[in-house]
């Protein structure tokens, strides 16, 4: 199974306190057949992707820098992704030469939701952008879940500004 990055890389930062039906894992080539398409489907539009086309930009982020870690929390009985969450690190010139990391698309499936998915995905990914050597981290969100990402370090700074061109 080709997974979007190491799973030796996650492991160390995944919590211990998950039920035993769930896995978190890197994104993999078959979570296209697993519903991960879907999943984000609750998150934004997704356009209409076919697995030919999935594979595709999966092989470009895989070798891509910036590098894409997207992380995926599976239900084993029913194989399906009930959960992700992205862990964009961007090189820069700035910091020494650091690394900036963005969370991006953070999204647990309908039928899992207030079983704190959302804090284990967060949790991963803030422990693995440590690791990486990130100088920060930062996300956008509506303003009605700005407590909840609060619980995990991030502040609200309204300095952030958008373009959108779709």
């Amino acid at each position: 199974m080709s997974s979007i990055f190491d799973a030796s890389l996650l492991a160390p930062h995944v919590p211990q306190d998950i039920p035993e039906n769930l896995k978190v894992r890197p994104l993999a080539k078959d979570d296209f057949s697993k519903g991960y398409l879907e999943l984000l489907g609750q998150l934004t539009a997704v356009g209409d992707l076919d697995q030919e086309a999935f594979e595709k930009r999966f092989e470009a982020m895989r070798v891509s820098v910036p590098n894409y870690h997207i992380v995926v929390i599976e239900d084993i009985n029913s194989q399906k992704v009930v959960g992700s969450a992205s862990l964009v690190v961007e090189m820069k010139f700035i910091h020494g030469a650091g690394s900036r990391g963005r969370v991006e698309d953070v999204v647990v499936s309908s039928e899992m939701r207030r079983q704190k998915l959302g804090a284990v995905l967060l949790k991963t990914l803030v422990s693995l952008g440590k690791s990486l050597g990130v100088y920060k981290m930062s996300l956008e969100c509506v303003p009605d879940l700005l407590p909840f990402y609060s619980q995990f370090g991030f502040k609200d700074d309204c300095n952030f500004m958008t373009q959108r061109f779709q």
